[in-house]
């Protein structure tokens, strides 16, 4: 199995976006800028990735 994880960091406000946006930001537990999460990089992860793309950074991490 694939161990591999995706560290997502908040670097853009949430002020002005979408209540979808916000709501699959609230779902990864980041709230304010410079909130970060590392979590398995599953499809679910991915999507969710997608829909903050200009909101956020991504990085690998091992595990």
């Amino acid at each position: 199995m694939d161990n591999k994880m995706v560290k997502i960091t908040l670097v853009k406000s949430l002020i002005g976006e979408l209540p979808n946006t916000k709501a699959t930001a609230a779902s990864l537990a980041l709230k304010k800028i410079g909130d970060q999460k590392v979590l398995p990089n599953t499809p679910a992860t991915q999507g969710k990735i997608k829909v903050l793309s200009h909101l956020v950074k991504v990085e690998e991490v091992s595990a």
